[in-house]
């Protein structure tokens, strides 16, 4: 059933204020140039700029090993590093990890399947994804994902989940315990060496490695530039991220096929247009049209979500993002990481730029599939000096924290964190990147990926995506206050 224009402005009326805060991230602030704020409060240049105030484990602390800043009491562990770890196969743990997700293992043991973000040829990679037998798609590409096994002792083995497909990016984890890896691609055989056509979603079972022999592509969530997947578990629906330009990606719903049962391996009975996969178009609350989610300007901004059917999802000639003329579909920039949690999804939007119609360095948008709304959560102005620590800007790979409100890994300009915030918006910092794949004078450092808790909440594991390692966090996790 369609929500109307009426409809959404009716409710709106009804429900005010009440709306704007739906789940339990609350507001996202970051300082120096956050424009957060709530109805009631809003947060100022000079008590943002402290990071949370009360909030979060305090100042991070420099790593004499050039690695990771972290608070007083916290540590980390290396778990595996692009060419220097091995594979249980003797190759070398691949380059670029990204999108991560933790899964219980036999005998006590932590199960992590990892995506390493490799675009193009294999030969383009000194540390490509290792074509394991029956594990291949595209022989001619150079990404896949990995499966990190941590065992009770500490002791770490690594095997190829999947090989030959193309810039595996964020992903997500599934309800019955597998793993949805998404291809940020869309080449189609025979662009840039490429032997089948890319730009799918496949699914990975951590436990069970027979089942990830003979890959198959998931048609029915369509052919394009994939970022990331969540899961409805009550609804059945997919939620979907698009990570484009010119014109801006869209995100997605998938609604399965009427009297679907899900579950391990059942994706691959399903037939390459099986469900419907549609693009959103919002409206604001007075019933008008939103052509890109950068309009928001403010926190607590709610619109409804109308849901619009994608005419080929296979883009057989035209990429889906084209398929739609002005007007009929809601776009946005550098669509990013998902999480389900609090009953929605959260979405990241990680800046938008002269491509769209306002600028911003990050928005976390709630989508609420009971009221069909989407609330902005986060908003981050742009960052006028990346290299300065202190603000946070390009949010990308999110996690929902045990310990409440959110953690989000940074891709942005210049000096990269993993940061925090309470659900009522009070942002601390995590963690700091000083691995420097720069020179002395031109520093660089590569972005967070991958965060994700263990299913017991102790362990926060998180990648530097460059070179590629992938590490634990460990140490005096508290609840945080709504401060």
């Amino acid at each position: 059933m369609s929500l109307t224009r009426r409809d959404f402005a009716r409710n709106s009326a009804i429900a005010g204020a009440g709306v704007a805060l739906a789940g339990s991230a609350g507001v996202l602030a970051t300082a120096p140039n956050a424009l957060a704020s709530t109805e009631s409060e809003t947060v100022s240049e000079e008590s943002a700029d402290a990071h949370g105030g009360g909030v979060g484990y305090g100042p991070l602390i420099p790593d004499p090993e050039g690695i990771l800043a972290l608070p007083a009491g916290f540590t980390y562990r290396v778990i595996t590093y692009s060419g220097r770890t091995k594979l249980e196969s003797g190759e070398y743990t691949p380059s670029n990890h990204d999108g991560t997700a933790t899964f219980d293992g036999p005998r006590g043991t932590t199960l992590l399947v990892n995506n390493h973000e490799l675009k193009g040829p294999r030969a383009n990679w000194k540390y490509p994804v290792p074509l394991t037998e029956g594990l291949v798609y595209d022989p001619a590409a150079a990404g896949g994902c990995t499966v990190v096994e941590v065992r009770p002792g500490g002791q770490v083995a690594e095997w190829v989940g999947i090989a030959g497909t193309s810039t595996n990016c964020a992903g997500g984890s599934t309800p019955w315990g597998t793993w949805l890896t998404c291809e940020e691609n869309s080449d189609k055989a025979g662009t840039n060496g490429m032997t089948k056509d890319h730009g799918y979603v496949f699914e990975v079972d951590p436990v069970d490695r027979r089942a990830n022999r003979a890959p198959k592509p998931l048609k029915f969530f369509g052919r394009y530039d994939h970022e990331a997947v969540v899961i409805d578990p009550k609804r059945g629906h997919a939620y979907l991220t698009e990570d484009a330009a010119s014109p801006n990606g869209l995100f997605f719903r998938w609604t399965p096929p009427k009297g679907f049962e899900y579950g391990r391996g059942k994706f691959r009975t399903l037939a390459d247009d099986a469900g419907v996969l549609q693009a959103p178009k919002c409206f604001d609350s007075g019933g008008k049209f939103v052509d890109d989610l950068s309009r928001a300007t403010k926190i607590g901004t709610v619109y409804g979500v109308d849901w619009v059917d994608v005419p080929d999802r296979d883009a057989k000639s035209t990429p889906v993002r084209k398929q739609f003329a002005a007007g009929e579909i809601t776009r946005a920039r550098k669509l990013e990481g998902m999480w389900w949690g609090d009953g929605g999804a959260y979405i990241v939007s990680s800046y938008a730029r002269a491509e769209s119609p306002v600028q911003h360095d990050g928005q976390v948008w709630f989508y609420d599939p009971k009221r069909r709304t989407l609330t902005l959560k986060v908003l981050l102005g742009v960052n006028s000096d990346p290299s300065k620590d202190g603000a946070f800007d390009g949010p990308d790979n999110i996690t929902v924290s045990p310990y409440g409100g959110l953690v989000i890994a940074e891709d942005g300009e210049g000096i990269q964190h993993l940061f925090g915030a309470t659900d009522s918006g009070r942002t601390y910092p995590i963690a700091r990147n000083e691995l420097n794949i720069g020179t002395e004078e031109e520093p660089e450092y590569s972005e967070f990926t991958g965060v994700t808790f263990s299913c017991d909440g102790r362990t926060l594991y998180a990648n530097i995506q460059t070179p590629g390692i992938m590490l634990a966090i460990t140490g005096p996790w508290k609840r945080q206050k709504r401060g």
